[in-house]
C-alpha cells in the first residue's frame, strides 16, 4: 500500500474487552521476543506525551490469511499507514490431520517475515499480535508460536474465541444503523465464524456512550469457516447438492445461536452487518468491478434480492471463471462458494431486507482498543 489515507473508524466505538478476557490477561506470560515485538498490554508500550504521535499496528493471522494493518490516530479516527494482506491457508488439511503442515508453516513465516519487516520500517510503538482459529486448533500451534517468535522476533498471541467475537464487533460496528435496535454481525473466516447480537448503540450514564462489551448481547463462535467447510465438501466444483449440503450443516450448526435470540427484540431497521472475504466479494460482483476496490465496498448497503443474484452469479460460475475474476482469483477460488454457504444458512436464519457490507475487522477493533487505552481521543481536562 503506498501512501497514507484516512480511515475513519468512530473512537466512540472503541473496545473494551469482556471481563476476563482483557489484554493484560491474554498477554500477562507473553514476554517479548528479544529485539522483537510483542502483543501490547494497555498499561505498556507507547503510553502519554503525544500519543498523536505514536504509531500503531495490529496483525491477524487466521487460518487463511496473513493481515498487518499500521496506523496512526486522527481527529476522528484512524489514518492508515501501511498495510499488508496474504493468503497463507496455515490451516490447509487442519481438519484432516489435526496439525499445521509443514508447506502451510513456511508459507506463513515468509508472510511474517514481510511483516516484521514493516513494523520496522513504519518505527511501530505500540502492537497486538493476534492469532486464531489454525493456532487454536493445532496440536502443534503453540510449537509453531514459539518458532515465530524465535526466527521472526513477532510475539504471536493466540487468542479465544470471545475475543476474535469482540475485536470484530470492535472494528465493525461504526457502520451498523443506529436507527435499528440491534444488528446481526457476523464475520465469515477461514476455521471459524463469529456471529454477534449487537444491541443499538445508546447513551451512557458512565460517559458519552455504553462502550463494546456492553452492546454485545450474544455471540457465538461455528467451528466452521471457508477454509474447513471447502476441505469437508470440496470448493473447486460445487453441485446445488454439495451447495445444499454445506447450508445444511451450517444450519445444524447455528441452531444453538438461533434459539438463544429468538426472542430478542429487532424493529424494521434490523439488518445483517457482514464481514469476511466472501461478502467483500459479493459487493464487487454486485457492483461489476473488474478489480476489487475497497473505497467502493466498505460501508456498501446490499437489497436481499441483490445478495441472493450476486451469490447466484458466482454459483453459476465455473471453478475457472472464479479465478479468472478480478474480485476473487486463484487463490480464493475454491473457497468462495463454501462462504455463499455459510452467509446462506445465515440469511435464512435471520432474514432482513438488507445487509451492509464491512472491509474492515479484527485489526480495526485492535487498534481502536490500543489508541482508547492510550487515551488518544480523551480530551485533557478528561485525564485528571
Amino acid at each position: 500500500m503506498s501512501g497514507a489515507m484516512e480511515f475513519l473508524l468512530s473512537s466512540r466505538d472503541a473496545f473494551s474487552a469482556p471481563k476476563g478476557q482483557g489484554l493484560a490477561d491474554a498477554s500477562a506470560n507473553a514476554a517479548p521476543a528479544a529485539d522483537g515485538y510483542a502483543s501490547s498490554t494497555p498499561n505498556s508500550g507507547y503510553r502519554g506525551g503525544r500519543p498523536a504521535s505514536a504509531t500503531y499496528a495490529a496483525l491477524d493471522l487466521g487460518t487463511n490469511n496473513c493481515r498487518l494493518l499500521i496506523a496512526r490516530p486522527s481527529r476522528e479516527g484512524l489514518r492508515i499507514v501501511d498495510s499488508f494482506s496474504r493468503i497463507v491457508r496455515l490451516g490447509e488439511g487442519l481438519t484432516a490431520n489435526g496439525r499445521l503442515s509443514d508447506q502451510a508453516i513456511e508459507r506463513t513465516l515468509s508472510a511474517l517475515s514481510i511483516c516484521r519487516e514493516k513494523l520496522d520500517n513504519k518505527g511501530v510503538t505500540r502492537a497486538r499480535l493476534i492469532a486464531t482459529e489454525a493456532c487454536r486448533a493445532a496440536a502443534n500451534g503453540v510449537e509453531f508460536i514459539e518458532r515465530v517468535k524465535q526466527e521472526i522476533g513477532l510475539n504471536l498471541e493466540i487468542v479465544d474465541r470471545e475475543t476474535e467475537a469482540h475485536l470484530a464487533a470492535a472494528g465493525c460496528a461504526s457502520l451498523a444503523d443506529p436507527a435499528a435496535n440491534s444488528v446481526l454481525l457476523f464475520d465469515i473466516g477461514g476455521g471459524s465464524s463469529e456471529i454477534v447480537w449487537l444491541d443499538q448503540l445508546r447513551k451512557s450514564g458512565t460517559g458519552p456512550e455504553q462502550n463494546m462489551r456492553e452492546r454485545v448481547r450474544h455471540w457465538t463462535s461455528l467451528t466452521l469457516g471457508v477454509v474447513s467447510l471447502a476441505e469437508k465438501f470440496g470448493g473447486r466444483n460445487v453441485t446445488a447438492e454439495s451447495f445444499q449440503a454445506m447450508v445444511a450443516y451450517v444450519d445444524d450448526n447455528l441452531k444453538p445461536f438461533v434459539d438463544i435470540v429468538g426472542q430478542e427484540p429487532r424493529n424494521h431497521h434490523f439488518h445483517l452487518l457482514g464481514t469476511s472475504g466472501t461478502v467483500t466479494t459479493l459487493a464487487g460482483v454486485h457492483l461489476g468491478l473488474l478489480r476489487y476496490e475497497r473505497r467502493r465496498v466498505d460501508g456498501l448497503w446490499m437489497s436481499d434480492q441483490e445478495t441472493i443474484k450476486a451469490t447466484n452469479r458466482l454459483r453459476a460460475m465455473s471453478y475457472e471463471q472464479r479465478a479468472a475474476n478480478g474480485c476473487i482469483g486463484p487463490e480464493r477460488a475454491d473457497l468462495v462458494l463454501a462462504g455463499c454457504a455459510i452467509l446462506e444458512s445465515i440469511r435464512q436464519a435471520f432474514p432482513t431486507q438488507r445487509i451492509r457490507i464491512a472491509d474492515r475487522g479484527l485489526r480495526e477493533g485492535i487498534l481502536m482498543q490500543l489508541m482508547h487505552a492510550d487515551g488518544v481521543w480523551v480530551e485533557p481536562t478528561e485525564q485528571r
